[in-house]
């Protein structure tokens, strides 16, 4: 049962209203590519349990299914979860999704073999709880995989000027601290060997100007959504042109469109026998 401080519950559920805003379903579209990319690169043979933490609409825990790993997926927004099951048995695709908080798995120690969260559980608010959780539903010799945005990359710089403008709550720990290496290893020193990390860039490309690339966060981006309702008319006018001026600084297409390279920390972990 949860012992949360009334501020740590209150904390809690605006971060659930947060990703339940907007139509991340819709928004992950452009992500497709890079997500693939990250799946591609853990290797995982059919049958190896998997357990994606912050799964969103399934957009890595469909396509590992269908290439028969054994899937759960966990988020903490229950219409993403909704929509990953009705996507799944659209798809006829075997794989279980559950509706649940990063730093409180609802699963049993030692469950999976692999445990993956692509952007997903550094928005958790207590990074050391999150860091135990990866660890304990792991199984011994297991892995863990990570992909986190840097704070020196574009979405590391998009979460500061937005932070400029709504700040976060005060018991919120900055979620982009997961892109730092070092902080990264201290987080996940404690039950795991052989952490690894390297910088990757992940293509986000939009058939439209970064104008309308901003926009288009403002209306399906739950961080942004919940950013604009916060403000007037005139601070909202405001934060768009720092944003917009960010896709346009960051922009390396030449066709009209956006294609922005946005860097991000991945990390992987080997369980120890121990923790």
């Amino acid at each position: 049962m949860s012992q949360l401080s009334p501020e740590m519950d209150a904390l809690k559920a605006r971060l659930k209203a947060t990703w339940m805003s907007g139509d991340y379903a819709h928004f992950a579209q452009y992500l497709l590519p890079g997500a693939l990319e990250f799946l591609d690169r853990l290797k995982l043979l059919p049958g190896t349990r998997m357990l994606d933490v912050g799964c969103g609409a399934g957009q890595i825990a469909i396509p590992a299914a269908q290439a028969g790993v054994d899937v759960t997926g966990v988020d903490i927004a229950s219409n993403l979860i909704e929509h990953a099951r009705r996507r799944a048995a659209t798809d006829n695709v075997r794989a279980r999704f559950e509706e649940g908080d990063a730093e409180m798995l609802p699963f049993p120690d030692a469950s999976f073999d692999v445990v993956v969260s692509l952007i997903g559980a550094m928005f958790a608010p207590r990074p050391e709880l999150v860091a135990r959780e990866l660890i304990r539903v792991c199984r011994p010799g297991g892995r863990i995989h990570m992909a986190n945005w840097t704070p020196e990359g574009h979405v590391g710089q998009m979460f500061k000027i937005i932070g400029k403008h709504v700040p976060a709550p005060p018991l919120m720990v900055s979620p982009i601290k997961w892109g730092d290496e070092a902080t990264v290893r201290d987080r996940l020193s404690s039950g795991t060997l052989h952490v690894e990390t390297v910088k990757r860039t992940y293509p986000m490309h939009y058939p439209f100007p970064p104008e309308e690339v901003t926009d288009f966060f403002f209306e399906f981006y739950g961080p942004t959504v919940r950013a604009k309702a916060a403000l007037d008319e005139a601070a909202f006018a405001a934060l768009r042109d720092e944003l917009a001026g960010l896709w346009r600084e960051n922009n390396r297409a030449t066709d009209g469109g956006t294609h922005v390279n946005a860097e991000y920390l991945e990390v992987s972990a080997t369980r120890a026998e121990t923790v």
